[in-house]
């Protein structure tokens, strides 16, 4: 009997380890390479709120016949150029398949050789500068480019505003402003608008001078691609000094840092942007129903997103980033990182921000950008214009 007994028992405990561990769930890590933290962590956390927003609607993948949970691997790159590698080799050391991100062009520009050296690809979100995929096959972006965001602003200067002179203003050695600037004045000039360009030193905090300068030099329309940090104290001078003239902003402003810095001023404030509400196609619709309801039962979400449930373009970007990734997963049929870049060239997915397919440099192929105005009476967007260069 007690023989039986053992024998019994051992079985039970065999059972036991293979149900727990013979049979362990398999496993895709997607790394998250976005800044939380610096001057641009406002619109980082909100690129990777969508990111995580997509992953709790679709947590599993089916890959080469066989189904993985996707974990998200999140480091936080700080804003910062100096820590970009550090960041982006936490997340090699960590196994990852592909990566989505940056929020920010400087710090992807700086990972990149990090992503190219361990033969993993990346995924830009919204980093809007060329050089970012220039030069290589590792990287990609589902975002519009800077000189196609810069074209569009001077078109807006000249078609909404008439502008014959404008005033742009960068972040000296910010590889976004300064490059967004660029883009800007070459369109600018080539439309016959006169552009006075000036730059800041980083951990400038005063914008008096900047906006005296815009207004005391005659311009029509003030262009400034900074961060939202930036952005907020631009704002406030801007209305101190009852500043009359627009100011036009690149992606980056597409926030409700902005909308809360704006409301009830009399500050016209014009930002280019990836996606707005109010669509009526259903993969639209139910990631707005679906994302609202993620912010308002996730405190931390929330106050990841600034405190209310107002939908940022770079959530909605991070939301299809996501996607694209899964789909170059499931076309690579494989976990490996050299697969999945092989893969990534022909891969497509319809997103709520639109068509995304890819072209030979590994850029997004759009050719539109939203324009979105604050709206300073409610502290809301107003869409403007669906805009194209000439």
């Amino acid at each position: 009997m007690k023989k039986s007994l053992l024998v019994l028992a051992a079985a039970m405990i065999a059972t036991v380890f293979m149900s727990c561990g013979g049979s362990k769930e398999a496993v895709v890590k997607i790394g998250v390479y976005e800044p939380a933290s610096g001057d641009n962590g406002a619109g980082g956390k909100q690129e990777t709120l969508g990111i995580q927003y997509a992953n709790t609607v679709t947590p599993t993948v089916t890959i080469g016949g066989k189904e993985y949970k996707v974990q998200l691997e999140i480091v936080d790159n700080e804003s910062s150029n100096d820590k970009a590698v550090t960041a982006a080799s936490e997340l090699i050391s960590k196994n990852v398949s592909v990566v989505l991100g940056s929020y920010g062009s400087g710090v992807s520009i700086a990972a990149s050789d990090t992503f190219a050296a361990a033969d993993v690809p990346a995924i830009g979100v919204t980093c809007t500068n060329p050089q970012v995929t220039a030069g290589n096959d590792h990287y990609f972006r589902i975002c519009f480019l800077d000189p196609f965001q810069g074209s569009v602003h001077a078109n807006l200067a000249k078609d909404q505003f008439n502008a014959k002179k404008a005033y742009a203003l960068a972040k000296l050695g910010d590889d976004y402003s300064v490059g967004l600037c660029k883009f800007f004045m070459e369109a600018a000039k080539g439309l016959g608008i006169e552009v006075v360009y000036e730059t800041f030193p980083d951990g400038t905090s005063d914008f008096a001078a900047y906006v005296a300068n815009a207004k005391n030099c005659g311009a029509d329309v003030f262009f400034a691609p900074t961060s939202i940090e930036a952005a907020a104290l631009i704002i406030e001078q801007a209305n101190t000094q009852g500043l009359t003239i627009p100011l036009l902003a690149g992606d980056t402003w597409d926030s409700n840092v902005i909308l809360a810095a704006a409301k009830g001023t009399n500050i016209g404030v014009y930002v280019t942007t990836f996606f707005v509400e109010g669509s009526k196609d259903k993969v639209v619709t139910d990631f707005v129903d679906g994302f609202h309801n993620y912010l308002n039962t996730n405190a931390t979400a929330k106050t990841n997103n600034g405190g209310d449930d107002e939908i940022a373009a770079v959530s909605a970007m991070g939301f299809d980033a996501y996607y694209t990734a899964l789909e170059a997963l499931k076309n690579a049929g494989s976990t490996k990182g050299a697969d999945v870049k092989k893969a990534l060239p022909s891969t497509t997915y319809n997103g709520v921000s639109g068509s995304i397919k890819f072209d030979s440099t590994g850029d997004a192929v759009r050719d539109v950008a939203y324009i979105k105005k604050v709206n300073t009476s409610t502290g809301k967007w107003d869409f403007v214009a669906q805009q194209s260069v000439k």
